[in-house]
């Protein structure tokens, strides 16, 4: 099992920024890929960034000028640095993590999510 915490969101006005972080804990040896998702009112769950243990990233076209997605040395903490907030940006932001078992079968996790709020 593989338990994932974000912290970081907040208000922020617009033209701001924010760092988002994400903490994995227990089965993280076996983590494999991680990643940011946002969900705005009304919305599906939108895809931001990824990034493998090869350290592969990947944006989502809409952040990839102002979205940054890194990682700690010891692979337990990833974050997103966003800047150039506006309103759009508004939603619950939360972490994924994937992980591969040593038989081969594939597990996915979320964490609880943090609310990003941006005001004008």
């Amino acid at each position: 099992q593989v338990q994932l915490v974000e912290s970081g969101g907040g208000l922020v006005q617009t033209g701001g920024s924010l760092r988002l972080s994400c903490a994995a804990s227990g089965s993280t040896y076996f983590i494999n890929a991680m990643g940011w998702y946002r969900q705005a009112p009304d919305n599906q769950r939108e895809l931001l960034a990824t990034i493998t243990w090869g350290s592969v990233i990947k944006y989502a076209d809409n952040v990839k000028e102002r979205f940054n997605i890194s990682r700690d040395d010891v692979k337990t903490t990833m974050f997103l640095e966003m800047n150039r907030l506006d309103a759009a940006d508004t939603a619950v932001y939360y972490c994924n993590a994937k992980r591969s078992s040593p038989t081969g079968e594939e597990y996915v996790y979320w964490g609880q999510g943090t609310q990003v709020t941006v005001s004008h």
